[in-house]
């Protein structure tokens, strides 16, 4: 049983980290792991927590660059609104 839970929980490791590829947040992973490989939620929470907590720098940082980028996105639709808007009027 050991080995075969060990196994689960390298698997569910290894689908966390291709989230983390596709830029997904810890609830989207739960979600696209539930609905994709049938993991239930409690179990990719607690995998991703253990990862956290042992990769806390890279975590600070994914988390951070992933807050600067939906910034960035935030900004950029402002001013295509605007732009559209803008443009609307003439």
């Amino acid at each position: 049983m050991g080995d075969s839970s060990a196994s689960y929980i390298n698997l569910v490791q290894h689908l966390i980290e291709e989230c983390l590829i596709f830029n997904m947040n810890k609830e989207e992973c739960m979600e696209a792991l539930s609905k994709h490989a049938n993991i239930k939620p409690v179990i990719t929470s607690t995998v991703w927590d253990e990862l956290e907590k042992e990769n806390k720098e890279f975590f600070e940082a994914y988390i951070k660059g992933r807050d600067q980028r939906a910034t960035e996105i935030e900004k950029r639709q402002r001013i295509q609104k605007k732009l559209n808007t803008f443009s609307s009027t003439q």
